[in-house]
Order: C-alpha cells, then sequence, then structure tokens
C-alpha cells in the first residue's frame, strides 16, 4: 500500500529537523568591558541595544539626550588594568 502523502511529510520533516539542527547566530557581546558606562538604546517597546564606549555618566548623558536612551554602569567593566601591589619594608 502506498501513501499518498509520503514524499510531501518527509520533505516537511527534513526541513523541520534542519531548523531544529541548524545554530542560531551567535549574538555580540553586548558590553564592551573595556569601558565603564554603557548607553541603552531604546528601538522599540522591548527592542533595545547597548553602545558601551563612554568613559563618565556625563559623556553617555549628553549623548542620550534627545533620545530614548538611558545610561547604564557597565556591569562587566574590567577596569584600566590591575596596579601591582606596593610592599612596605618593615
Amino acid at each position: 500500500m502506498k501513501l499518498p502523502h509520503a514524499p510531501v511529510t518527509a520533505i516537511a520533516l527534513t526541513i523541520l529537523a534542519a531548523t531544529i539542527a541548524l545554530p542560531a547566530p551567535a549574538r555580540a557581546q553586548t558590553y564592551d568591558p573595556s569601558y565603564p558606562v554603557c548607553l541603552q538604546v531604546y528601538q522599540g517597546f522591548v527592542d533595545y541595544y547597548f553602545e558601551c564606549h563612554y568613559r563618565t555618566m556625563a559623556q553617555c548623558q549628553a549623548s542620550a539626550s534627545g533620545r530614548s536612551a538611558q545610561c547604564v554602569v557597565n556591569p562587566y567593566y574590567a577596569g584600566r588594568g590591575k596596579r601591582p601591589k606596593r610592599y612596605q619594608s618593615y
């Protein structure tokens, strides 16, 4: 007995399997750890992105002025580098 919809079903299952198996595109890192302040820019009701290239909150706020945006502290800021420990001799 031959099934009339077997080829269509096989194609549909192949497309479904390929869709599930293919990896999603990787998103770029949201926060740049080189800068302490980020500008969160809103594009829609729930759609937004970050611009992390500000050294001070005032610099970020000047860029945010008049835009649908707000300045936030970068939680992944790496700092300016580690200072060498100073040892005291007694």
